[in-house]
């Protein structure tokens, strides 16, 4: 623990900063006097953990140091003391996925799930969660603290070196406040617009069962929210430290591989409550082909039944043809690899190579870009509909952030209410599949529904923006993952040299090895960032099986084989325990 000091002279000024916050509750959302009493207390924290930073006066540079008490005491799972065995590592992993199912069909007690809007919708996928279960955030919070950080870290706002044992410990720690503070940030303002509480839950219904009273009802739900929410962050933790790979990755390839299971082989009809029909065929990719192929004549197949089995969805063939080309491209990405060669220092003839792999941030970054997208989709519908937020100047039902159809639009149109329809938040929403855009630009008239008043040039404009933004924002999230994982050029030089290896022809010198290193990790980084993000969105323009989209499969493929590699290296360190010194660092 580093010498805490304090300089007093900031408190004043934050406490009328707090104040003001708390009266704008009041005159804004028009807040009865126990719903701001509740409110202070949830602002409250805020103002202390900016307190605590602010008056930080102690020797280290940041001022997160300031919070190092505080998050010195939030629950976390604890490292192992020694190496954990494979087989209890497979066995800790297996646990925890299904864990993470059995709390997917868990529904939060007192929701109301008919009239509940799920405003994650198109990112379910990435999010790895359920509407309206203790899931209902998935990752979200955690993935989002996760990019808050990078970003400031990145700009040097925070002023943290994370080569440095003591910095990176510190931004690790606030990490997990910020986890908690994004889990109220995005728990409080679904629960008071879109998780709708059961009436039989908010009133009365006789002497015996009293109503909790609509306030009390929605924290109940804000409080299993946080439940569930900061549970799957300590599960992500128990698989990081006595798992194989990422629990954030087992829980997005997990829910993927289910949607996309169930996408391919449903034998539902697309409407049960209608008999089974040409017009009504099964809703998974492979028995709709089966059945159409059996219960239509020869001019009906070779008209409407190939564009129907081929084209129309939900679950066509181009998607199931979409969905093996993702596979197959990622998993050439991931086998493709740089390979310097290196040699033992003492050991002569001792030599081998580093592979310094093509995709070499993995699939981080569009986890990350993905995720920025949701919050945009998230509070841009927040600040349209909202009742609270709506109000707000400049934010507030703003179309040029973002507009959303009202219930009837809603259904005039066909489209879920969460479905932007101008703004940028139209600009940058994910499509899913041709029909959603390739067939409107070619055939305007017949697809008025979905181009939602656009036109063909706007529409066009929409698919251009999306590419760009998650191309960008990929290539800038992998060079912030770079750099915060010790997977920079420096660090990369630093691991070789203490694993006892040189690079053969240059001088035993880490700033020579970095210098070297520098020619490749920087150029592979931008290229991993942008192709990463270029094949998630070319996925979610063709289109995949499922309710995923294209980003969910491309990070399915990618976590998949990169959790065989895992379990792979995990068995030659089991047999061969002086190679885990080179993995681990000594």
């Amino acid at each position: 623990m580093s010498e805490i000091q304090r300089n007093n002279s900031v408190a004043f000024p934050i406490f009328i900063f707090y104040v003001i916050i708390v009266v704008a509750f009041w005159y804004f959302g028009h807040l009865g006097y126990v719903k701001l009493a509740i409110a202070s207390l949830l602002v409250a924290p805020l103002f202390y953990i900016t307190y605590l930073v602010a008056s930080y006066a102690g020797p280290k540079k940041s001022k997160l140091y300031g919070l190092e008490n505080l998050t010195a005491k939030l629950p976390a799972v604890k490292k192992a003391k020694g190496h954990v065995e494979f087989k209890y590592k497979m066995l800790w992993t297996a646990v925890i996925v299904i864990l993470y199912f059995a709390l997917s069909n868990i529904y939060i007690y007192g929701l109301n799930t008919a009239k509940t809007i799920d405003v994650f919708a198109s990112f379910r996928e990435i999010f790895a969660g359920a509407s309206g279960s203790l899931m209902d955030l998935g990752i979200g919070p955690i993935v989002t603290a996760s990019i808050v950080m990078q970003l400031f870290v990145g700009a040097k706002i925070f002023n943290l070196d994370l080569q440095n044992s003591e910095d990176k410990a510190i931004y690790q720690g606030v990490q997990k406040l910020l986890v908690i503070i994004m889990i109220f940030v995005e728990a409080i303002p679904q629960a008071f617009g879109y998780l709708v509480p059961d009436t039989k839950f908010v009133n009365s219904i006789n002497s015996v069962l009293p109503g909790y009273g609509e306030f009390l009802a929605q924290t109940t739900i804000i409080m299993q929210l946080f439940f569930g929410s900061y549970l799957v962050f300590l599960m992500d933790e128990v698989v990081s430290k006595y798992g194989i790979g990422s629990g954030i990755s087992l829980f997005i390839a997990a829910d993927v591989s289910e949607q996309l299971f169930i996408g391919a082989f449903n034998w539902q009809a697309l409407n049960n409550a209608l008999t089974y029909s040409l017009k009504n065929p099964p809703a998974g990719a492979f028995p709709k082909m089966f059945y159409i192929i059996m219960h239509s004549s020869s001019a009906y197949l070779l008209t409407n039944g190939v564009v129907q089995i081929l084209f129309a969805p939900p679950n066509p063939m181009i998607a199931v043809l979409g969905t093996l080309l993702i596979f197959f491209l990622v998993a050439y990405f991931q086998s493709s690899k740089i390979e310097l060669p290196i040699a033992h220092e003492r050991v002569r003839g001792a030599r081998g190579r580093y592979p310094l792999q093509l995709l070499y941030a993995s699939n981080i970054p569009v986890i990350l870009a993905t995720a920025l997208l949701a919050n945009v989709s998230m509070w841009t519908l927040l600040f349209w509909s909202s009742p609270v937020l709506s109000k707000v100047p400049l934010l507030g039902h703003n179309k040029f952030l973002g507009s959303y159809p009202s219930a009837a639009q809603a259904a005039a149109l066909n489209i879920s209410s969460t479905t932007p329809t101008g703004g940028l938040a139209y600009y940058l929403f994910s499509p899913n599949g041709l029909s959603d855009w390739l067939f409107p630009i070619l055939q305007p008239s017949a697809y008025q529904n979905i181009l939602l008043g656009h036109t063909p040039i706007e529409e066009a404009i929409h698919i251009i923006v999306f590419t760009a933004f998650m191309v960008g924002f990929s290539v800038l999230f992998a060079i912030f993952w770079i750099e915060t994982t010790n997977m920079g050029a420096s660090a990369v030089a630093k691991q070789i040299q203490s694993s006892g290896m040189q690079i053969p022809g240059f001088r035993r010198d880490p700033r020579v090895m970095e210098r070297v290193l520098k020619k490749y990790i920087p150029a592979i980084t931008i290229f991993s960032g942008a192709a990463v993000g270029l094949l998630a969105a070319g996925a979610n323009l063709i289109g995949t099986v499922g309710d995923t989209s294209g980003t969910g499969l491309l990070l399915a493929v990618g976590i998949i084989i990169q959790f065989y590699e895992a379990m792979g290296r995990e068995q030659l360190m089991e047999m061969h325990p002086v190679i885990r010194q080179f993995f681990v660092g000594g």
